[in-house]
């Protein structure tokens, strides 16, 4: 059977560039005369019924956009037996024949779900700042918030370099340090603290000390919110009480999730958009469209949350060396 009409939703964490994949995919899905219906709030807009048909000029002028115009939400809801229910009876009455989600790991597990349970025809578009989802080497909006975060980084190093004091600066990664990682050897970070490495206190007070001894007139340690040792603020403590040298922070937090999106994220986002709309039309369903080593990928979506995706290690060995 031939699609007819097919919906699309942000889910999770809003990320720059979600509204050039919105606008891909209704524009991509009017040139396969598909009609696309936006669902606002995710998930909890679909159980409400909160729906909205997209045209091309419903989509005009929002690609340089962040955040997302079809908003988001999350919705526990999703998560039991009933809620899936009102889920796919949604989408049966609205004539909804395949849907678009994207976002992250959460986002994604709502999906196979509807897939698995309703035999609704779904594929995923990977839409997160963190960048952990397996199965893409890049996500959607991860291009745009290291650039926002570096050039914070950028400013912080002119004063804490007036001031010659160690900077504290962290950066989002709830369970990941693949921003860290970016960030801080873009941005000449000193150290860079992240959950899958040990956090040894003792070795930082050390280089910094060194570093200082030898003349360096700032220090800048990236962390990541989700680091083992704690968070930014109790590190910082802990160095204070050895080293006794007086100390700034600075938590970037939610500045990385907005501004408008880099031509990276905006080229992506627009390549998998339309790839998710071509997949879907070609019967295609259960899976994540991504980009591995420059082209584009599909990924089962149960593995994009069972299966773990590594840092690169070739950056990891350059952070100390390079420091």
């Amino acid at each position: 059977m031939e699609l007819s009409k097919i919906g699309v939703l942000t889910s999770g964490g809003d990320a720059p560039g979600m509204n050039a994949c919105i606008r891909a995919v209704v524009r991509y899905g009017a040139s396969c005369k598909l009609v696309v219906v936006g669902i606002r709030r995710g998930y909890a807009g679909l159980l409400e019924g909160d729906l909205v048909r997209l045209d091309s000029r419903a989509v005009a002028n929002i690609i340089q956009r962040g955040g997302t115009i079809l908003e988001t939400a999350r919705c526990e809801e999703m998560k039991t037996a009933e809620g899936l229910k009102k889920a796919i009876a949604t989408l049966h009455r609205e004539g909804i024949e395949g849907l678009i989600t994207i976002g992250g790991d959460g986002t994604f597990r709502g999906a196979a779900a509807l897939a698995e349970v309703g035999g609704i025809k779904v594929i995923g578009i990977p839409g997160t700042i963190d960048n952990d989802v397996y199965g893409t080497d890049y996500a959607i909006g991860f291009d745009t918030a290291i650039n926002t975060a570096l050039d914070a980084i950028d400013k912080i190093r002119d004063t804490a370099g007036s001031l010659q004091r160690p900077f504290f600066i962290e950066v989002m990664g709830r369970d990941r340090g693949f921003i860290a990682l970016d960030v801080g050897i873009a941005g000449g970070a000193e150290s860079i603290l992240m959950p899958e490495a040990e956090t040894k206190i003792e070795k930082l007070c050390l280089d910094m000390r060194r570093s200082f001894k030898r003349g360096k007139k700032s220090y800048i340690v990236i962390v990541a919110e989700g680091d083992e040792a704690g968070g930014v603020f109790p590190i910082a403590q802990q160095v204070w009480e050895r080293l006794r040298l007086e100390y700034r922070i600075c938590v970037l937090g939610h500045v990385q999730r907005g501004g408008s999106p880099t031509a990276r994220d905006r080229i992506l986002a627009s390549q998998l958009g339309a790839a998710a709309v071509d997949a879907l039309a070609n019967g295609k369903t259960g899976y994540m469209v991504g980009e591995l080593k420059g082209k584009i990928s599909f990924t089962p979506l149960r593995e994009t949350w069972e299966k773990r995706k590594e840092l690169d290690s070739n950056l990891l060995k350059l952070t100390e060396i390079l420091a």
